[in-house]
């Protein structure tokens, strides 16, 4: 089964703890992800600047660890991320900002990706929201 996954809470919530352990055993369990895809506030969830406490799990340096392991289609929305403080270098530099703080295997994008993703995929699971 081909699987698109859409995150929508930040990294610190138990959502985005449930999303990537989803993630994982559909991977184990030899699914497809189509992509992954972080909107509202899941785009925290890939900002290299949030930090969390020793005894806390890094959500964000999970998810980053694992989608660069596995080499997946991981999407931020652009229009969220910027709302949020969330950029890349090239929109750091186009707003006049003094860093970035979204970097590889992260890729920003708009809301077409989840739709295009929605298509390709049999199945849209979603974590988190409003």
């Amino acid at each position: 089964m081909k699987f698109a996954i859409a995150l929508f809470s930040p990294a610190h919530a138990p959502s985005s703890r449930r999303a990537l352990r989803f993630a994982q055993a559909a991977l184990a369990g030899g699914h497809e992800i189509v992509r992954l895809f972080f909107y509202q506030e899941g785009v925290h969830s890939a900002s290299s600047n949030v930090v969390f406490a020793q005894d806390e799990l890094d959500m964000t340096r999970e998810w980053r660890e694992w989608v660069h392991a596995q080499q997946l289609d991981a999407v931020v929305c652009i229009a969220a991320a910027l709302r949020r403080g969330v950029l890349n270098a090239e929109e750091a530099q186009r707003y006049s900002r003094p860093a970035a703080n979204l970097v590889a295997p992260w890729a920003l994008s708009g809301l077409g990706q989840l739709h295009e993703a929605t298509q390709l995929a049999d199945r849209l699971v979603c974590f988190g929201g409003p």
